[in-house]
């Protein structure tokens, strides 16, 4: 409600006596969409936000099939490689992913600085990690007599993977994917660093700048552009939320 109040109050401050302020406008909105890119900004997140997800939901969904139904040399080893990696944060790398992407920016100027498409790469760079866990486990409460039979009949393992252990698995995709989204949209640090160009930035380091020079000018746009920004992700909530009850209450119909 505070976040409301702020971004409805005319005068453009985070103080106020009420919940709606006296005069409550949407000024703060309509300077928003006048003197900013905020709808390239919010195109810049969706894009990136919603390809990495994707993407990375999926690498992730391969990568706990692997691990959950076939024994191979290594196996244990990488799960606790994957695991191990995900107790550094990812900015820790910041100065070798820079200067890693200082080269590819001047060899391949599409997947380098000021691009979406760098921002996507470092991000499915992490994509291997909690999300392989969380998937893996959920693969293995899946009967392996299900894989077996398929292949009985003639499925190849791309098959097995596509047509019978995805749909059972909808529940842990959808969760994941969600994070991912979250997580991806919500990244401030390295987007910041990655993304200077105002066409080229996302909603979190565009909206950064309105309160980044005078600490007491545009916190009525910064907290209207943050409402508008909370919607994308409540949406895809509202939409996964039929996969995610519906796989458990599917699940307990089987058990």
């Amino acid at each position: 409600m505070f976040l409301v109040s702020a971004a409805l109050n005319p005068l453009g401050t985070l103080g106020t006596a009420k919940i709606v302020p006296s005069g409550a406008s949407l000024d703060n909105f309509r300077h928003l969409f006048q003197q900013t890119q905020f709808w390239t900004w919010f195109g810049n997140t969706m894009l990136i936000g919603l390809s990495a997800a994707a993407i990375g939901m999926f690498l992730s969904a391969c990568a706990a099939y692997a691990f959950s139904r076939f024994r191979f040399r290594g196996r244990r080893m990488g799960l606790l490689s994957l695991l191990l990696v995900q107790m550094f944060p990812q900015f820790l790398a910041i100065v070798t992913l820079y200067l890693m992407f200082a080269t590819v920016t001047d060899l391949y100027p599409v997947i380098g600085f000021n691009t979406p498409w760098s921002l996507i790469l470092l991000y499915l760079g992490g994509a291997l990690g909690v999300n392989t866990w969380l998937m893996k486990g959920f693969f293995d409460t899946i009967p392996k007599d299900l894989d077996e039979s398929a292949k009985v009949d003639g499925a190849t393992h791309v098959r097995v993977f596509f047509d019978i252990i995805l749909p059972l698995v909808a529940p842990i995709l959808a969760v994941t994917g969600l994070l991912a989204f979250i997580g991806t949209v919500s990244e401030f640090i390295i987007a910041s660093i990655f993304l200077t160009d105002p066409d080229d930035k996302t909603l979190a380091v565009g909206l950064f700048g309105l309160v980044a020079g005078e600490r007491n000018n545009n916190f009525g746009m910064f907290a209207a552009g943050s409402l508008l920004a909370a919607i994308p992700t409540v949406a895809l909530f509202q939409f996964l939320q039929r996969y995610i009850v519906g796989g458990l209450t599917s699940g307990a119909v089987k058990g």
